[in-house]
């Protein structure tokens, strides 16, 4: 109970975080960032959460460890139990994020092949591509137009397309968003006659590859819940347990905090095992 108001605490915190904040699109880049904060930085991107950092993701990763650890040690009175939850729970909201990037992945995968359909139409209906991009501020799926509008807007300030398309590629942080603006990038700048071409064979490609991969993922889905049952099992029967004056006795002791502390280091590593055995390949994005 202790791990789960500390979640719940630690989401509130989040979206509180991204409500009222100006969307900072693009990853930071610099000497003083690392490959960490660039890493957890494209993963809130990823999930479409605009204006949190990877500084505040952290915060709210500590709150959420102590609102575990506190909660658990007023109910329980263990030192030890309260540590080890603390924790799985300061785990907690990466978690979440991780799997809000996993959804809005599939979604995107879903509606691309519409949105290259659409930028093949415009531009064999003669439109320029920033007209043609501009125009999908209104017609591409819902989960994309905030991006297309975006661009929109940038186009109409400085008229700049190269800028433009840059700024779009950081709000879409996806890779086939990447591929579409290289795309679009190198027919505006050497000109050629088969973007139309490129864009349906793409589409055709989107399609087949969404299909594939919702297929492995179907198959995938019962490895994770399985590997997720399997960790939280033991702790939600050791929460149960804590409820009992000998257990919380037991665990006390040194040898109690030893056996807390391999368990813990168990579980977590077949965890991590089970989830890298059973994890697809995500695409890289190498035009990033």
């Amino acid at each position: 109970m202790g791990a789960f108001l500390g979640l719940v605490l630690g989401v509130g915190l989040l979206l509180i975080l991204r409500a009222g904040r100006r969307p900072e699109p693009g990853v930071p880049s610099g000497p003083t960032v690392t490959a960490w904060t660039r890493r957890r930085t494209e993963m809130l991107r990823q999930a479409g959460i605009e204006g949190v950092s990877s500084l505040q993701l952290f915060v709210i990763q500590l709150v959420t460890s102590l609102a575990a650890f506190l909660s658990v040690l007023v109910v329980s009175g263990t030192v030890a139990l309260a540590v080890a939850i603390a924790v799985f729970s300061f785990r907690g909201p990466p978690a979440v994020v991780r799997r809000v990037r996993g959804r809005r992945m599939v979604e995107l995968r879903e509606v691309w092949p519409e949105v290259v359909d659409n930028l093949a139409s415009a531009v064999r209906a003669g439109l320029s591509l920033p007209e043609a991009i501009s125009g999908l501020a209104a017609r591409s799926p819902e989960p994309l137009r905030p991006a297309f509008q975006r661009f929109a807007a940038d186009y109409r300030a400085n008229g700049r397309f190269a800028e433009c398309l840059d700024r779009l590629k950081e709000g879409l942080a996806d890779p086939v968003g990447d591929r579409i603006c290289e795309a679009l990038r190198m027919a505006r700048e050497v000109g050629g006659t088969d973007l139309g071409r490129l864009l349906r064979t793409l589409s055709a490609f989107l399609r087949e590859d969404a299909r594939t991969r919702a297929e492995l993922e179907t198959r995938q889905g019962w490895t994770i819940n399985a590997a997720r049952l399997a960790v939280s099992a033991p702790w939600l029967v050791l929460l149960l347990l804590a409820t009992q004056s000998t257990t919380l006795e037991a665990y006390d002791t040194t040898a109690g905090v030893v056996l807390l502390a391999v368990g813990a280091a168990v579980c977590f590593g077949a965890y991590r095992l089970m989830m890298r055995i059973g994890r697809l390949p995500a695409e890289p994005r190498v035009l990033q």
